[in-house]
């Protein structure tokens, strides 16, 4: 009896060494004629596409990076408009308080302005002007200025001019009397000086005026 007659129904054949190693010879053998068949279906890559490929390549990363620029700059922005934004609610928050104790200061200046010679006036102008000079002191810590422009050139963003003078005694344009006094907080326009500006004298005055002189 044969070696196949040997194997009986429902028992796996028995396969010697020998053939073992001559089928496992067999699989690797098809698996490298498999990965060499693959190897030779690869398509080649020539030289000049490889460069276009690093051209685009340098292009994109050229793009990225000045994206990066941009966005650093415009953070650098936003940092410097938000830190000067909290500066200037730091300096400007006292603004409405501040306008609130001018009037405090306009009464008491007005009040010295009205004193006359009387002993018992004399006692309340004393009393206001110490007060006027503790308000002007607390004024100067929190860098809050007067403006006093007697006898300065009229500058329209810190005086408002309320009428015009004729005057030969100085030149047009000069503010001749302080109605109201203004001020300045960290260097901000607090409240205007209402002021009386001067102009030229008309024709007649002048004529006038020369005939007085002769």
């Amino acid at each position: 009896m044969n070696r196949d007659q040997d194997v009986s129904e429902g028992e796996e054949p028995i396969v010697s060494q020998d053939e073992n190693i001559e089928l496992e010879a067999n699989v690797e053998e098809s698996g490298a004629e498999k990965e060499a068949n693959e190897v030779e279906q690869e398509p080649q890559i020539s030289v000049e596409e490889l460069t276009q490929q690093l051209v685009v390549a340098k292009e994109e990363a050229a793009g990225n990076w000045d994206k990066a620029l941009r966005i650093q700059a415009e953070m650098e922005n936003v940092k410097r408009r938000s830190q000067k934004d909290i500066e200037s609610a730091h300096k400007f928050a006292l603004v409405g308080f501040a306008k609130e104790l001018l009037t405090v200061v306009d009464s008491l200046e007005l009040g010295l302005q009205a004193v006359t010679d009387s002993p018992e006036m004399a006692k309340i102008s004393e009393g206001n002007e110490l007060t006027l000079k503790q308000f002007l002191s607390v004024f100067s810590k929190f860098n809050i200025e007067t403006i006093d422009p007697v006898g300065e050139k009229f500058n329209p963003e810190q005086h408002q001019a309320i009428s015009m003078q004729e005057s030969t005694d100085v030149e047009p344009n000069t503010v001749v009397t302080v109605f109201q006094k203004g001020y300045l907080l960290n260097g901000r326009i607090l409240r205007p000086a209402m002021v009386i500006v001067a102009k030229a004298p008309s024709a007649e005055v002048e004529k006038n005026e020369e005939n007085d002189d002769s």
